[in-house]
């Protein structure tokens, strides 16, 4: 008898076919079956690469007007959009608001489940109006099943404020992608473990998150070459990292390239600019601003 539970039609919370008793499998055998099932995964977020680039150039064009990247996610989902969200600031110097997680029950639920918090979709609502959003801003809605309703309400109220909206999902034709701008389904299949969207969907999730905020940075100009020269020195890797960016990009030495970091504070971009172009780091800042902040217009291309 066909089940009219809604979660049996989601592909993520299928059987996987193999009737496969994991505690009865060798630890090897356990191991490749897990592996085995994420070498799936990059090829399937392949499929959705034309979405992605549009995604990527809608973003940056936003926030090349001052608009905010906003990821919104319950569980694992938010979770990893929180943790997109943190690494931005350290890895391309942008201020802390600039790309902003929220998960549903809010902090305390990136370490304990808060029960019920992802069926509220008012609550989905109201955390991303107290952003004060703004038509500029990008709201990323993420739920492996493509319905979790706190997402749903969050960006049913990011339209409200035009903002452009997309969505992240593992499953196909989901109201999730029906309520969003742009809808980036990932079909993962089963789970290894029945509807542990931690597995496969989280995988494919981690991926597609990645792709977009790194790549809008990349339009945005934080980067010169591969080169994250945005990043600021703020303990002792990222200094010897900055060091490294700036000999790199400029062709100084490691005791040049030093001080100028120093003068820069601690900014490899600014420092750069100053000695391609010979100057100190107040003319470097107007030079780069002049740029838009693209080092690349500054010093040239290489």
């Amino acid at each position: 008898m066909p089940s009219d539970d809604p979660l049996d039609a989601l592909a993520t919370e299928a059987l996987d076919g193999t009737g496969t008793d994991l505690a009865a499998l060798a630890t090897a055998d356990l191991v490749r079956l897990v592996n085995d099932a994420d070498a799936d995964v990059a090829g399937l977020v392949r499929t959705q690469l034309p979405v992605i680039g549009a995604a990527v150039d809608a973003i940056a064009e936003r926030m090349a007007r001052g608009g905010r990247l906003v990821h919104v996610g319950a569980g694992t989902s938010g979770r990893l959009g929180v943790l997109d969200a943190s690494e931005i600031p350290p890895t391309f110097g942008t201020p802390p608001g600039l790309v902003v997680g929220l998960i549903a029950g809010g902090p305390a639920a990136l370490v304990s489940a808060v029960e019920g918090a992802e069926d509220d979709a008012g609550a989905g609502a109201r955390d991303v109006e107290a952003l004060a959003l703004t038509e500029a801003d990008t709201v990323v809605g993420i739920a492996a099943s493509g319905r979790t309703p706190y997402v749903l309400g969050a960006l049913a109220a990011a339209r409200a404020h035009g903002c452009l909206t997309i969505a992240v999902s593992c499953n196909t034709s989901t109201p999730l992608s029906a309520a969003a701008d742009l809808g980036i389904e990932v079909p993962v299949g089963p789970e290894v473990v029945r509807g542990s969207t931690r597995l496969r969907s989280g995988t494919a999730t981690k991926m597609v998150l990645n792709t977009l905020s790194t790549l809008a940075m990349v339009r945005l100009g934080k980067t010169y070459g591969n080169l994250m020269v945005d990043l600021r020195a703020t303990n002792e890797k990222l200094r010897r990292r900055a060091v490294r960016i700036v000999v790199t990009a400029s062709g100084a030495g490691e005791d040049e390239a030093a001080a100028a970091l120093a003068a820069a504070d601690g900014h490899a971009k600014t420092a750069v600019a100053m000695l391609v172009l010979g100057v100190g780091a107040p003319a470097a800042r107007a030079a780069l601003e002049a740029a838009g902040g693209q080092l690349g217009d500054v010093v040239g291309h290489r």
